[in-house]
């Protein structure tokens, strides 16, 4: 049987301006999806995300994956596949008195 597992990086987080999630190590699994539920922004907010992976979790270069981008309350998701051994996912709030309340959640499957 595969092995799957899911983990909440963030939780009722409010983004504002630069940010990054705290690293999760994933080497075990072959497939991984992001899942950011955008639960509250102000108008006007717009949130860009940016996959990142590391050797060691203190190194890090953008994935080969699209950046995504939220434009207000929602849920976004999209798979990344061969990243090695770390996953994050750093970001920035844009907007005019741009702030967002977010889940992000990590999914991965072996």
């Amino acid at each position: 049987m595969r092995q799957s597992q899911t983990a909440v990086l963030e939780r009722y987080r409010v983004l504002e301006g630069d940010f990054a999630t705290e690293p999760y190590e994933a080497g075990w699994a072959s497939e991984a999806r992001w899942f950011v539920r955008v639960l509250d922004a102000r108008p006007g907010t717009k949130l860009v995300f940016t996959t990142q992976i590391s050797p060691d979790g203190l190194h890090w270069c953008d994935a080969d994956v699209p950046a995504q981008v939220a434009d207000g309350e929602g849920l976004i998701s999209w798979p990344v596949r061969e990243f090695g051994q770390w996953l994050r996912i750093k970001g920035s709030v844009t907007g005019e008195e741009g702030s967002a309340k977010v889940l992000i959640y990590l999914t991965l499957k072996e």
